[in-house]
């Protein structure tokens, strides 16, 4: 056998750089799919589909592509819809991430188990709960900056601003500002102040282990807490309220 040509797993001859058919026999032009379709098309068709939640289209997409050779393709697309058209959420983008794996590190993209794994990360992408909500905040803020921009120069006040405002000492966030900024130092805040404000979390609060873990943890630290101080801190953040923090007596003897 000349050193141009290979043997297919079944036994048959043929040449190593043999051009690629469609369905009817045709050799494929560039960016052409098996079915005679173009493979952005396609693409696209899958993208619609994950948004749509049309699992068989975005089945039937990924099967195209991948059969074509175009599964370099279909993975990278799958990426980009994980954080452009889902929810946020790890499980579904580590599922696709396994699958990719399974399809490009132990067998080839257009095999058998190869084209399996992509119709699996398609279902598994048209089947999660789809979203464009990363995107909109990203055209969103961008839009705020430049108008927070403009209105600085025409001396007037913004039409909309960023969710923090100015994001100073005495405002809406001043939780924020502890032992962990410079701010935060300049006022005194140390860790009492993290501790009893600062590490809430909320509105479910802690869980019922975590909580008991947390007040036994500050029983036996140096700085002594008062309860009040210590339900403080335990208690779960006001959800119409996330940013409130009232003063809280620490009656209790401090170090």
């Amino acid at each position: 056998m000349s050193e141009d040509r290979q043997v297919t797993l079944g036994g048959g001859e043929v040449e190593e750089d043999e051009p690629m058919t469609d369905d009817f026999g045709e050799e494929l032009d560039e960016n052409a799919t098996k079915g005679g379709y173009n493979r952005y098309d396609v693409s696209s068709l899958l993208q619609k589909a994950v948004r749509r939640s049309d699992e068989e289209c975005a089945a039937w997409a990924a099967w195209e592509l991948t059969r074509s050779g175009y599964a370099w393709n279909l993975w990278d697309r799958l990426a980009l819809y994980v954080v452009e058209d889902l929810r946020a959420g790890a499980d579904i983008a580590l599922l696709i991430e396994r699958y990719e794996r399974l399809a490009t590190e132990r067998w080839e993209g257009d095999s058998w188990e190869g084209r399996l794994c992509g119709i699996h990360a398609a279902l598994a992408a048209a089947r999660a709960t789809s979203t464009r909500e990363a995107t909109y905040a990203d055209g969103y803020f961008e839009r705020v900056a430049e108008e927070r921009a403009a209105a600085r120069e025409e001396g007037r006040e913004p039409e909309y601003d960023f969710p923090v405002g100015d994001l100073e000492p005495g405002g809406r966030h001043d939780v924020i500002f502890d032992q962990h900024t410079y701010d935060g130092k300049r006022m005194g805040r140390d860790g009492r102040y993290f501790t009893v404000h600062g590490a809430r979390v909320g509105p479910t609060g802690e869980s019922a282990v975590g909580e008991r873990w947390r007040r036994r943890s500050l029983d036996l630290a140096e700085r002594t807490y008062s309860d009040a101080e210590l339900d403080h801190a335990l208690a779960p953040v006001a959800p119409d309220e996330r940013w409130d923090e009232p003063a809280v007596s620490d009656s209790a003897e401090r170090d």
